[in-house]
């Protein structure tokens, strides 16, 4: 059985009661139901922190061991070499996801730190970024 992480950052635990126009009203629990209905076959792992170090320490815990990781990094995308270094030194390929069009957002939010280590991106497409994120590695 494939196994597949979604690592979330900072204020995702708030989906589905922080700015619902971007975020949806949905929470992320709701939707790791949904998701887990979809793929079966799949051992779907959810991680959540606000905590820089804490999103890279589980980045090397289940970077040699799982089959793929989707990486929501938050505000952490724009700003952390650490954990775009993360990233670059685990040997699972890594997705990055965001569940708004980053490009229609603030300037700042335009540049990713994290993309030249992964293998994609997925933006836009509300939680279903997710699932997007999750069929790349099928």
């Amino acid at each position: 059985m494939k196994k597949i992480i979604i690592i979330n950052g900072p204020n995702l635990n708030l989906i589905g009661k922080r700015e619902p126009k971007i975020y949806g009203n949905s929470s992320m629990e709701d939707y790791l139901s949904e998701i887990r209905n979809n793929f079966p076959e799949i051992q779907i792992d959810y991680f959540h922190s606000n905590v820089e170090g804490d999103l890279i320490n589980k980045l090397q815990e289940v970077g040699f061991s799982y089959d793929g990781v989707v990486l929501n990094a938050g505000g952490y995308t724009h700003t952390s070499i650490a954990i775009s270094d993360a990233v670059a030194a685990i040997q699972t390929s890594v997705v990055e996801v965001h569940i708004s069009n980053v490009y229609k957002r603030e300037d700042y939010r335009h540049q990713s730190l994290m993309a030249k280590n992964c293998i994609g991106i997925v933006a836009g497409f509300g939680l279903h970024s997710y699932k997007m994120a999750i069929d790349s590695f099928l």
